[in-house]
């Protein structure tokens, strides 16, 4: 029973350590998922007009007060 409670709590830690680089590699992939499909109705469906034809601007802004410096 010891070693069962033993695995157990390894078994735990190494999957609350693992937990957030999973969820990371699931978001980078719905990103890049989003983009090729954005990239794809771009090819399909070109611009009808000069000012669809500019890429948007930044629809976020960095933090002002963030602690890296870039």
């Amino acid at each position: 029973m010891n070693a069962f409670l033993n695995f157990l709590g390894i078994s735990a830690l190494f999957a609350f350590v693992l937990l957030p680089a999973v969820l990371g590699i699931a978001r980078e992939r719905r990103i890049d998922r989003e983009l090729r499909e954005a990239e794809q109705d771009r090819s399909t469906h070109p611009p009808q007009s000069a000012d669809a034809a500019r890429p948007a601007g930044a629809a976020r802004h960095p933090y002002v007060r963030s602690w890296a410096r870039i």
